[in-house]
């Protein structure tokens, strides 16, 4: 066996009930409901009302088990190593219990040399019902908690688990239990390489870089069988590395003190050009370092450090980390409306595009590479540098890291805790500190990492959350406990270089105004959840909005695939069990009236529903770009489902792009050409220049009647330094406008001399009351190979034009205005699969409410 080896235990299980009834066959990584779904043994837990009897299922305990056969050679060191386990559980090999768990969130590492066999061994795993464990709970007294979060079950907080299993506002009550990272058992005989710590120093163009690396030795344990030592800092000198690990393990095993003078670590850093640099004494100069930067701004060259351990001259293992060079931190220098937050770097603030993202699926193995990358390739395709990763769900798997590394996308990365107040009892305490340190210790080389923050919303929730902030003082001083000394202390012996932030929303920590205007990050929900205009988002300039809203229903194929045609009422119980906001699809019929006709059908209503949603988001991202310097961030909620289901996202769960999705790929555009709209019909252009190099654009500002006609147009062009804004001269159309509000449209038309096109288009009236025409949509399809291009053309103008297809396709744009008489091309990638030409059709706003315009 090789010094240094790992055998996995992935593959085929036994599932069995409690009682060690079999069920089926399971494939772990898996869970109880992967494992049964996929045997045919439940139904689709999505499917109609389905969500409610399999929540009743997860109330029982389940086992998974398997065999395996393992050659076992003296000497060796055997650890068991759980990547993910869901959550609760009691391990045993060959009989024995080895380890309880009881964090999901935590990676365990188990010595398990002396139940181990030589053949034939037996792995068992007892997962507790989270539900039963959290019902059991017994809060001490005067710690009672009441609060429970929208849509949630009671008591999630008492478990380290992925809050969002147990339901939210935007999903079901469903938490799963099982293996669901992977499983493997660690070997190695003399020594092992357990970590690798590189940190950076940016100092006049050069970057110089240090490494501290970490080994783990065999001892003879007590009782004679093989344990393993502390892990030990191991620096680059022969001579010190002996000093430190027989001071740190002391001289009384012969076997520990000969290693220490014998072991030695050699580091290379590898340059994105293939040429390779050693380390000496833990140390490396970079001298022409190529820098990394987030997607928009630059490249992103990655450099791969190794480190190899060898004693006396014998390789026995290795580790690589893949990292970039750059500065990240976030800047809060003061400035004449407070205090700023801004990502700053390499030394340039930037403005933060992007989303909050939640867990792909409620059945956590199906989140497989190939999912997250196609979720994140779409934010990189719709320009995001930056991407949140919320606090109620998971910290996601390397893979995920290593895309935002590649792509340029900047992680804020939130502690696993949201919208709950917990009882920090001596056991979560140890728990936070594990789980902490473990996810810092994993992460923090990545050079996606931009921010690490202790929770969400829980600040703001004590500063003024009714039902919340009535807790006792002994439970609001757990939560200052947790994340203002707890998580940052832990944080800081892991990583002490990457910017913390106690919550979010925060002005920066114990309960000074979390939800300031003027300092740190803010939520925003008024338009939404308080039901004000889309026009209300003018009214502030946050620092940066890092959380706000809208939302839709998916698209009507989605619907199905979770209904039967007598449930296509959004009122009907099935589509309201898929609707987690309370009174949610109420408040779009509100908005739905506030702005468009009433539809006309079931499609038209989904339709008009995405439709809002898209204006709403677009509204306030193009209010706080043009407000660039004073605010720096809008990251709209949420890119992404974990379930069939109407909610804020952009993106369905099945990875069909709403409209806010296309409407994403224009107001996160680097170049982007915008209206601000005042009253009097005063229209001032705006060019917003997100990138590195200075731009102009020329603008063309029409007014245009129902048919097309041009009654007014006025041109003008501006420059714009990098990263800035420039607003253009305002266009007064009082005169043009006024009497005919009902009859004309106003379109801004910004050409851009990076080869970019910003389209306009307002209205000067509500869209229900705009005397819009009925548009005949024709088009042209044609196919080369893969690629599928459209033609569309109008013989009047046709507003949020949406092209459908009976294939599953991403549209170079979609959900546009067709305002002229020359064809609009956009153009998809077929799946290899598709043969001939798919279905399509095509519809407008104005299909949406009147099915006979000779009547109209």
């Amino acid at each position: 066996m090789a010094q240094h080896e790992k055998f996995y235990l992935n593959g085929t299980w036994q599932l069995k009930k409690a009682d060690e009834t079999l069920l089926c066959p399971v494939e772990i990584p898996g869970s109880v409901l992967s494992g049964l779904t996929e045997h045919g043994l439940l139904e689709d837990p999505f499917y109609r009302m389905n969500e409610y009897p399999t929540r009743e299922l997860l109330k029982n305990d389940f086992i998974f088990s398997r065999e395996f056969e393992l050659k076992k050679e003296e000497g060796r060191v055997y650890a068991l190593c759980c990547d993910g386990i869901d959550t609760v559980a009691d391990i045993f090999i060959n009989g024995m219990l080895i380890k309880h768990v009881d964090n999901m969130h935590l990676r365990y590492r188990i010595l398990c040399t002396n139940v181990l066999k030589n053949g034939t061994n037996n792995i068992t795993v007892k997962i507790h019902s989270a539900i039963a464990y959290v019902n059991e709970h017994v809060p001490a007294a005067g710690k009672e908690i009441h609060y429970t979060a929208c849509g949630a079950m009671e008591g999630n907080q008492y478990i380290r688990k992925a809050h969002s299993m147990f339901g939210w506002d935007w999903g079901p009550q469903l938490p799963d239990m099982g293996i669901w990272r992977d499983i493997f058992i660690d070997s190695y005989e003399k020594a092992e390489l357990s970590d690798l710590h590189i940190r950076q120093e940016h100092i006049d163009g050069k970057v110089f870089l240090s490494a501290e690396t970490k080994v783990m030795l065999p001892e003879k344990a007590q009782d004679g069988e093989i344990a393993e030592a502390e892990y030990l800092v191991l620096p680059q000198s022969a001579e010190s590395n002996a000093r430190i690990l027989k001071e740190s393990v002391g001289n009384n095993d012969s076997t520990l003190a000969e290693n220490a003078d014998n072991l030695e670590v050699k580091i290379t850093l590898q340059t994105p050009d293939g040429k390779q640099i050693s380390f000496s004494d833990g140390k490396c100069l970079v001298e022409d370092p190529k820098l990394w930067w987030p997607n928009g701004y630059g490249a992103q060259p990655l450099y791969t450090v190794r480190a190899e351990l060898f004693l006396g001259g014998e390789f026995l293992d290795a580790k690589e980390l893949r990292i970039g060079l750059r500065t990240l931190t976030v800047s809060q220098e003061k400035d004449a409306w407070g205090e700023e937050f801004a990502f700053c770097i390499n030394g340039v603030k930037i403005f933060a595009k992007g989303a909050d993202y939640i867990p792909e699926d409620c059945i956590y193995s199906k989140i497989t590479p190939e999912r997250i990358y196609e979720l994140l390739d779409t934010a990189v395709a719709c320009h995001f540098n930056c991407i949140r990763i919320w606090g109620g769900g998971y910290y996601p798997a390397d893979v995920f890291y290593d895309y935002c590394d590649e792509h340029g996308l900047i992680v804020w990365q939130d502690f696993m805790y949201a919208c709950n107040v917990y009882e920090l009892t001596e056991k979560l305490r140890e728990s936070i500190i594990e789980e902490t340190k473990d996810n810092a210790g994993r992460l923090r080389h990545h050079a996606s990492l931009g921010l690490w923050c202790g929770n969400n919303e829980m600040e703001s929730a004590w500063d003024h959350w009714g039902g919340f902030n009535d807790h006792s003082d002994t439970l609001k001083q757990d939560y200052l406990t947790m994340f203002e000394k707890l998580i940052p202390e832990a944080l800081k012996s892991e990583d002490d270089v990457t910017f913390y932030w106690p919550s979010s929303p925060s002005s920066g920590g114990n309960f000074k105004d979390p939800d300031s205007d003027d300092v740190g990050d803010r939520h925003y929900w008024d338009v939404w959840h308080g039901e004000k205009p889309f026009s209300d988002y003018e009214n502030y300039y946050f620092r940066f909005c890092s959380e706000f809203g809208f939302q839709s229903f998916p698209c009507k194929k989605t619907i199905d695939t979770f209904t039967l045609p007598k449930d296509r009422n959004i009122f009907s119980e099935v589509m309201e069990s898929h609707q987690k906001n309370g009174s949610a699809n109420a408040k779009i019929l509100h908005y739905i009236a506030e702005n468009f006709l009433y539809p006309k059908d079931f499609e038209s209503l989904i339709y008009i529903s995405q439709v809002l949603q898209a204006i709403a988001i677009k509204s306030g991202v193009e209010h706080w770009r043009r407000n660039r310097g004073r605010c720096m961030g809008a990251i709209y909620w949420q890119l992404n489902d974990n379930w069939p289901v109407a909610s804020w996202a952009s993106i369905d769960y099945f990875g069909r792009w709403k409209a806010l999705q296309y409407f994403s790929r224009h107001f996160y555009a680097d170049v982007l050409g915008s209206l601000k709209v005042s009253a009097d019909a005063v229209y001032t252009p705006y060019l917003q220049n997100e990138t590195m190099q200075e731009v102009s654009s020329d603008v063309t500002v029409f007014v245009k009647n129902m048919r097309g006609e041009v009654l007014f147009e006025t041109s003008q062009r501006t420059e714009c330094a990098p990263l800035s804004v420039e607003a253009m001269e305002p266009v007064s159309l009082k005169e043009v406008i006024e009497g005919r509000e009902s009859e004309v449209f106003v379109e801004a038309v910004f050409t851009h001399s990076d080869g970019t096109v910003s389209r306009q288009v307002e209205m000067p009236k509500p869209y229900k009351h705009m005397q819009i025409e009925k548009a005949e949509i024709t088009f042209d399809a044609k196919r080369e190979g893969n690629l599928l291009t459209l033609q569309l053309k109008s013989d009047v103008p046709a507003f949020f034009v949406s092209v459908e297809s009976d294939v599953d396709l991403v549209w170079s744009d979609n959900f546009m205005h067709l305002t002229g008489k020359e064809p609009y091309e956009i153009t998809a990638i077929l799946p290899e699969c598709v043969e001939g030409m798919p279905k399509i059709w095509v519809r407008s706003l104005c299909d949406s409410w009147v099915t006979d315009y000779s009547q109209a």
